[in-house]
């Protein structure tokens, strides 16, 4: 990408685009379109041609979803499968139709069977059962891939799909019902710390197994395919390493500083049993993720103001 290029982030105030902002401005990018979600609605298909008409940006970053943990999956299902199709279809169309050089489509790590073998190659997208907690957002996510694949086959448009594993890192999202594990972890531990509850209760059996990578990775690993990838299928991107959500719960207590006892509520759902990424594609492009777990889980809990998340 070229440093005076007009770049569209779609999704600039959420934890990925943000991330991606920061990424580009400080690698010298400083030419970008940025619009809040009540500045444009990218439901609504006729303010997203507007707004690509007037603009016409030269790159677009499609960070922009409706996002969310089990619980949001599972309880505002026809949300998560209309908002995402509105959002994907509308920004890929006018990209396609404003002449936009390239686009990189964001999905997810839940687009894989929920019983696919591990760890999970990009091949193995539609061999299987999703898992049902997150169909209707992983069904979108599918479509977007699909609808890349599909514009550049048949328009020959430059569109590029990246599937991140789990996320976590600054403006994550600690709202306990619609946070995903890492953050309602952290959030449950410094809550249980401050009023000195005894025990810590997680969902499930502990026993699932997750891959967590920085956001700040991820949006180093953006820019990266922007400028060095430009091929038809899907590239996973995460660490490659995983861990049970137990472990993780541990690391979290110590990191907090909190020393009661946890207890797992086996009555709640655990997700699909695994979900490690193989990012052996990414990796043989040359790009590796930089930041740690315990380390990065450290920073972002130094980094947050609690006193403003946590209800006392």
């Amino acid at each position: 990408m070229e440093k005076n290029a007009k770049i569209y982030i779609a999704g600039h105030r959420g934890m990925v685009g943000s991330a991606i902002a920061r990424k580009l401005q400080k690698e010298g990018y400083e030419n970008l379109v940025l619009r809040t979600s009540k500045e444009l609605d990218l439901r609504k298909q006729q303010a997203v041609t507007d707004f690509f008409a007037q603009e016409k940006p030269d790159y677009v970053f499609l960070a922009a979803a409706k996002v969310g943990g089990i619980q949001a999956n599972n309880t505002y299902r026809a949300e998560f499968l209309y908002d995402n199709l509105m959002i994907q279809n509308n920004v890929i169309h006018q990209s396609y139709l404003n002449g936009v050089k390239k686009l990189l489509f964001l999905g997810s790590s839940c687009i894989y069977p929920k019983l696919a073998p591990q760890p999970l190659k990009e091949e193995y997208l539609l061999t299987g059962l999703l898992e049902p907690t997150n169909e209707p957002y992983a069904i979108a996510k599918i479509a977007g891939i699909k609808m890349c694949e599909a514009y550049r086959s048949q328009y020959g448009c430059d569109f590029i799909s990246a599937m991140p594993t789990n996320l976590y890192g600054p403006n994550d999202n600690y709202d306990l019902q619609n946070s995903h594990v890492l953050p309602a972890l952290l959030r449950k531990f410094h809550t249980a710390k401050v009023e000195g509850k005894a025990f810590v209760e997680i969902w499930g059996t502990g026993s699932p197994k997750r891959e967590f990578l920085h956001v700040e990775d991820l949006a180093a690993a953006s820019l990266f395919l922007m400028e060095h990838y430009s091929e038809p299928e899907l590239v996973n991107v995460g660490t490659g390493e995983d861990l049970p959500i137990k472990e993780l719960a541990l690391m979290i207590k110590k990191i907090v500083g909190y020393t009661g006892e946890l207890r797992f509520d086996t009555s709640k759902p655990d997700g699909t049993p695994r979900k490690l990424m193989d990012v052996s594609k990414l990796k043989s492009f040359g790009w590796h993720p930089s930041i740690g777990l315990a380390e990065g889980i450290q920073q972002v809990y130094e980094q947050v103001d609690w006193s403003r998340i946590v209800e006392r």
